[in-house]
């Protein structure tokens, strides 16, 4: 889940060593910024505007051809598996937001599937694997997200690759031995890292369960309680998902009134693309659009109804 800077070495990792399914999942398209850091995409992906769940997976058969890969390029939401279908034996955490860790976090607990937490951010980076009912849960070390702006973001800090692959290298470990059932190696407590100052070690006060989480002891699973918002920022950057409200997006019809109205359209397999009031749209097959060029969620879900339709 999340194909950016932690989820392109996941995957690539992951499919190296033999998984014989991988799905993957992210809403995001692949931008010339990701280049540094994100290694499965290429400038060519860049300038298609790939979605990078899209890119990761034509990338990857080239790797190994007898892996199927199935590419989403959606958002994770609480019933994203069961709308799939998907009865996954591991979830890879390569995202870049807590509320959709929060999310991952009790359908893995509400579903009995482990995962394995990633975090990078500068120089530093931590981990974690979940085994529902036996380690702690994310919940249990933080049971609220940081407050907003308490803390930097990828596009305001950057991340310095060698914590990514650290950080990855200790979930692809990770992920080996649950994938192998060897439960009783999987390491216990929060491994951190911070490549820079050259610290590493693993947090063990966080080895045991919290007797008070709201996730794992009490099972209210609060995460699962709370619906997809219509219009959300993207990791800090210049860029807002907006979401349409209603059913049965016509794309077909809906090109046709932009190129009527002088609107320049580009069209993809995956997406459609143009400018439009300062912000450049990306547009999903059912209605679903990244808008870059403004954080404000408000003017963006305005510039959604102006363009694309009312929600």
């Amino acid at each position: 889940m999340g194909i950016g800077a932690l989820g392109t070495h996941l995957a690539d990792a992951i499919v190296r060593a033999g998984a014989a399914q991988v799905w993957l999942i992210d809403r995001d398209v692949v931008e010339p910024h990701n280049l540094p850091r994100q290694v499965l995409f290429d400038e060519a992906d860049a300038a298609r505007g790939t979605p990078k769940a899209v890119a990761a997976a034509e990338h990857l058969r080239r790797i190994d051809g007898a892996c199927d890969l199935v590419a989403v390029a959606d958002e994770f939401t609480p019933t994203t598996l069961a709308d799939l279908g998907a009865e996954p034996d591991l979830i890879l955490d390569g995202t870049d937001n807590f509320a959709t860790r929060y999310v991952i976090n009790d359908v893995a607990l509400q579903r009995g599937v482990p995962w394995v937490y990633g975090a990078a951010l500068g120089s530093e980076g931590m981990a974690m694997a979940v085994l529902p009912g036996r380690t702690p849960c994310l919940r249990c070390i933080l049971p609220e997200p940081p407050a907003s702006g308490d803390g930097g973001t990828c596009e305001t800090e950057g991340i310095l690759a060698p914590a990514v692959a650290m950080v990855t290298a200790f979930q692809s470990a990770q992920a080996i031995k649950i994938l192998a059932g060897r439960l009783d190696e999987v390491a216990r407590g929060v491994f951190t890292v911070d490549v820079w100052r050259d610290r590493y070690g693993m947090q063990l006060e966080h080895a045991e369960r919290s007797p008070d989480c709201a996730s794992c002891a009490a099972g209210e699973l609060p995460a699962l309680r709370a619906g997809a918002a219509p219009a959300v920022t993207l990791c800090g950057r210049e860029a807002v998902q907006v979401r349409p409200t209603g059913t049965g997006f016509d794309r077909t019809a809906w090109v046709a009134r932009l190129r009527g109205a002088g609107v320049e359209v580009e069209e993809t397999p995956h997406l459609v693309r143009f400018a439009a009031d300062g912000c450049r749209f990306s547009v999903f097959a059912d209605g679903r659009a990244l808008l870059f060029g403004t954080a404000d969620t408000r003017r963006a879900s305005a510039l959604y109804d102006r363009w694309v339709g009312g929600r």
